[in-house]
């Protein structure tokens, strides 16, 4: 799970399960992500929450499941999905978060987070 990107931050834990998921549904569900989303558009159903209770009433999936093939299934993917979306929406997020009259602390919180990371090689910042 190593991303392309290099930066200070790490892919947050999300990106491990999500994938997790997504290696362990044909043993789960006895179907495929890929087979799973070839079912649901052939339900003709259009709307994301009517694919997910659709999934979840008629193949008992659980609600986690059921709402990232429906998600999925109408073209969105999370920031979960893959470490560079994941540390792309991380830098996002400070550089929000350090916006407008907070700017000032921005330089603080990059030196808080440089002696954090230095403190241990296992040490990881996921801002999410």
């Amino acid at each position: 799970m190593t991303p392309k990107t290099k930066n200070l931050y790490s892919p947050h834990p999300s990106v491990a399960m999500v994938r997790k998921w997504v290696a362990e549904l044909k043993e789960k569900t006895g179907r495929t992500l890929e087979e799973w989303l070839k079912l649901v558009k052939k339900s003709g159903l259009a709307a994301e929450g009517e694919r997910r209770d659709w999934l979840k009433r008629e193949f008992g999936l659980g609600t986690n499941s059921a709402w990232w093939i429906a998600r999925r299934s109408v073209g969105k993917r999370g920031e979960f999905d893959d470490p560079d979306a994941c540390l792309k929406a991380a830098a996002g997020y400070v550089k929000k978060m350090f916006s407008g009259k907070k700017e000032a602390l921005r330089p603080i919180y990059d030196e808080l987070l440089r002696l954090g990371l230095s403190l241990a090689g296992d040490v990881k910042a996921c801002p999410c």
